[in-house]
């Protein structure tokens, strides 16, 4: 899932933000896999993530989402996916995953520390792994560090740059609270694998200091 391996920010950021992914391969185990993502949405509704959806329905953030039409109209050749913002409640998630044996194509996307410890708590072994070597070109034309943290929360691009510029107005401007910008900019993301919670965070950070952004992704203040 390379959607997702592009996240920004600081190691503390990171520590709060594990997405986890259950799909299947056409040919393998696709056939009648409906009820075992089911089961796998329910483990993970269990232990509350900040966000959960596939790209055939979109996620909880949005009003139209229903969490009990959401898990039976899940299909075969769906993937199902989760934030969760806490890795014990992710370390919780895997264990229950290794019991049910579910036969599933498993991903965690996150620090990799935390990924392997949760794997060998449960009793099991990761399969691979996938890195990204970060941006590459002309890097001088992205925006900057702070908009870029929030854009690749969704990792299709579906928040856009200047949705989340707009967002962070609203926010300094007092015409939304961190919450409520981080669940608009979080609808975007059709998949589900935003993470409302750091957005927020982001969010209100910004609003205590008050400032602009520089190049490098530092605050200064505004004259």
């Amino acid at each position: 899932m390379t959607n997702t391996l592009h996240r920004r920010g600081s190691l503390e950021k990171l520590q709060s933000d594990y997405v986890i992914f259950a799909g299947t391969a056409k040919g393998v185990n696709r056939k009648q896999a409906a009820a075992k993502l089911q089961e796998f949405a329910r483990i993970c509704l269990k232990h509350r993530p900040a966000n959960i959806g596939c790209s055939k329905q979109g996620n909880v953030l949005q009003e139209k989402f229903d969490v009990d039409t959401f898990i039976t109209k899940i299909e075969d050749g769906h993937r199902v996916n989760a934030v969760f913002t806490d890795l014990a409640a992710l370390q919780a998630v895997v264990e229950e995953l290794a019991r049910a044996d579910l036969g599933l194509c498993i991903v965690i996307s996150g620090l990799l520390d935390g990924a392997q410890s949760c794997c060998h708590k449960a009793g099991i072994e990761r399969h691979s792994v996938e890195s990204s070597l970060g941006f590459w070109g002309a890097t001088d034309r992205l925006p900057e560090r702070e908009i870029l943290e929030l854009n690749t929360l969704c990792g299709h691009g579906m928040v856009s740059f200047n949705f989340v510029r707009k967002m962070i107005e609203q926010v300094k401007l007092r015409r939304l609270t961190p919450k409520a910008a981080a669940r608009m900019l979080g609808k975007c993301c059709e998949c589900g694998v935003f993470n409302p919670a750091r957005a927020e965070q982001m969010l209100e950070q910004i609003l205590e200091k008050g400032g602009t952004f520089s190049q490098p992704g530092l605050f200064t203040k505004e004259p």
